[in-house]
């Protein structure tokens, strides 16, 4: 660098870690936009602001490969809850869902609504309000619509097969048959030019949990799930033949069909390899084959032989979840959950006419008790860790987070059904006091075991209680493991979806600090893993900070980093753009710095004045591999 050279900001003496190389403490120059210098002792004079970057790591900023943020870029296109950590890119319009033809209404039907507000369990309302200010109606209109937003990160976008499928057979015919050949034509004509525009590829979704929300079909999938293999094929033959992405889920019920479906990305089958990433490798604590089968499925599928290109998604945290009352994605997999599921959330009164009612209570009862006592089939699935839902139904596993009678938070359901009962006999539990009586006594007095349990719960609490649960990736060791695995990828955060149910915003920073147990060397694999492998994958260009790329980098206090709990910095906060409250996290002190475009995004634990006021991100197109 010239001394004469203009800076617009000269960070110094910060560790580099950068696309995998040896981590090296240099100086980083930022001139409009973009890397200019990098070095040692690089000359501060003509620097308009000099950065100490000592003690600090530097970095390209961080990917997100998952999220659902299609509805927040309307209403706050900065993405703030993510930025804060350190994310600088962040791919949208996953699991089929998403906004590339604008609304889609046609006379009383609301697509955003009905595929968005269950699959994301966000308000009715917010969603209506969103589609109701959508002025687009095309693939291309939507990317220049994104363009003039003022985002705060990148956004990379897939393309989503359940509006897809709309767009050519109608709502109705969507969700009730397979597409003529002349729809499937449409289809395939339409992903192709998408493709080409720059989309990244295409989205699906096979998961068992993702049901419409609006009545007649509420008890009805998203129009995705409607595909047959026969479909997903062609489409998929599309995206190979652009060198593009599929993002899938798996039919989780169904062995055979997930190992004929994922090998669509089989090179010596078809020829040519197809990126695919798919939802996800956990490590579910009541089925633990889940695991061992998807890294053996990742082997299988990338060996030399089939020489595929699939990538299983790995999140790097707890997959906790929590739920207000039955509300809740674990919910929708159980049929008997999912009804109540199927009201609105405002609708207190219907789920308690469900509740009341008798042949649902004794539905649920055989629900709730199934393989707990006796022996049967299932039984021996529940004390093998082989049962077939997520949610294990452990009491002890189920910790209440919020509820009106204080006494109760913190407690886990075990403890407080122990409780319950101790009052019934007329004891005195630590810390009871009347109100706690007079619940129990006038509610509660008539239960008689855990089912009936927790049939009153959600019949005095609904939406009031709040509850928690850790269903998957409960051992430190083994999500390290899955996240240092190069067959696999980082990723699965859901961020901009479950308001109230998820809060991953910071997953990005927990794989770090997982990843720096094993010391510089770890730490550079999973930069890369977080940003140029992520760019790579989904074909777009960034995750590196060479001289002449864009500056999109971030500094990181690796004591900071290291002291951080990420479990224990989830708050529950009321967002005005959604009139709702969400879960978020805070990471305050571990991400001094993020830069985006060489803007000042986030500094000192505060957005800029600038964030959120003008376009930092940029829509990042892919290109054709």
């Amino acid at each position: 660098m010239s001394s004469s050279a203009i800076v617009d900001t000269l960070i110094q003496n910060a560790k580099i870690f950068n696309n995998g190389e040896a981590a090296v403490v240099e100086d980083i120059a930022i001139a409009d936009g973009k890397i200019v210098a990098r070095g040692k002792n690089l000359d501060a004079e003509g620097a308009a602001r000099v950065i100490d970057g000592s003690g600090k790591w530097l970095m390209p900023g961080l990917f997100d490969i998952h999220t659902h943020y299609d509805l927040e870029l309307e209403v706050a296109p900065g993405l703030p809850e993510s930025v804060r950590h350190g994310t600088t890119s962040v791919v949208i319009a996953n699991c089929s869902l998403g906004l590339a033809f604008g609304n889609q209404r046609s006379g009383d039907i609301d697509p955003i609504v009905d595929c968005f507000a269950r699959v994301e369990n966000l308000p009715k309302s917010l969603l209506r309000s969103c589609a109701d200010k959508v002025d687009w109606d095309s693939p291309k209109a939507y990317l220049e619509h994104l363009e003039q937003l003022n985002l705060g990160p990148n956004v990379v976008t897939l393309f989503p097969h359940s509006m897809l499928r709309i767009d050519a057979m109608g709502f109705d015919a969507s969700i009730s048959r397979d597409p003529s050949d002349s729809e499937l034509k449409a289809m395939q004509a339409t992903l192709g030019a998408a493709l080409k525009m720059g989309y990244a590829g295409i989205s699906t979704d096979a998961l068992p949990f993702h049901y419409l929300a609006n009545q007649p079909n509420c008890e009805k999938t998203i129009p995705t799930q409607f595909a047959k293999y026969e479909e997903i094929k062609e489409l998929t033959q599309v995206v190979r033949d652009n060198g593009a992405v599929w993002q899938a889920t798996p039919p989780k019920d169904s062995a055979i069909n997930t190992i004929k479906t994922f090998l669509l990305t089989s090179g010596r089958l078809h020829k040519r390899p197809l990126r695919t990433t798919v939802v996800a490798a956990l490590d579910v604590a009541n089925n633990r084959k889940i695991l061992r089968l998807a890294k053996l499925l990742s082997r299988l599928l990338n060996s030399k032989f089939l020489r595929g290109d699939f990538h299983l998604q790995a999140l790097g945290a707890p997959f906790k979840v929590w739920s207000d009352g039955a509300i809740t994605p674990l919910s929708e997999e159980i049929p008997e959950l999912r009804k109540l599921n199927e009201t609105d959330m405002e609708d207190r009164g219907a789920r308690l006419r469900i509740l009341n009612d008798a042949d649902y209570i004794k539905a649920f009862r055989a629900m709730w008790l199934k393989g707990k006592h006796g022996w049967s089939v299932a039984r021996l699935k529940r004390i093998l860790n082989m049962e077939d839902y997520a949610f294990n139904r452990n009491l002890s596993d189920m910790t209440v987070e919020g509820c009106p009678i204080d006494n109760w938070v913190g407690l886990n359901m075990q403890h407080l059904l122990d409780r319950i009962i101790a009052i019934k006999r007329g004891e005195t539990p630590s810390g009871c006091n009347e109100a706690e009586k007079e619940v129990i006594n006038s509610d509660f007095f008539w239960i008689s075991d855990e089912a009936d349990f927790m049939l009153q719960l959600l019949r005095s609490f609904d939406l009031d209680l709040s509850w928690s649960t850790v269903t998957a990736n409960r051992n430190p060791e083994t999500i390290r493991e899955l996240l240092m695995n190069p067959l696999l990828m980082p990723g699965f955060n859901d961020c901009g979806a479950h308001l109230t149910n998820m809060a991953f915003y910071d997953v990005n920073l927990r794989s770090l600090k997982l990843a720096s147990s094993g010391g510089d060397k770890d730490v550079s694999y999973m930069v890369k893993r977080l940003s140029k492998d992520a760019a790579d994958l989904f074909g777009v260009k960034g995750g590196t900070i060479n001289v002449g790329d864009v500056a999109d980098l971030i500094l990181v206090d690796p004591q900071a980093l290291a002291n951080y709990d990420g479990e224990a910095q989830v708050i529950r906060q009321f967002r005005a753009e959604y009139n709702h409250d969400q879960l978020v996290n805070r990471s305050d002190g571990v991400v001094p710095l993020v830069m985006i475009a060489g803007n000042v995004a986030w500094e000192h634990d505060d957005f800029s004045s600038q964030f959120g006021k003008k376009p930092m991100g940029r829509l990042l197109r892919a290109v054709a591999h």
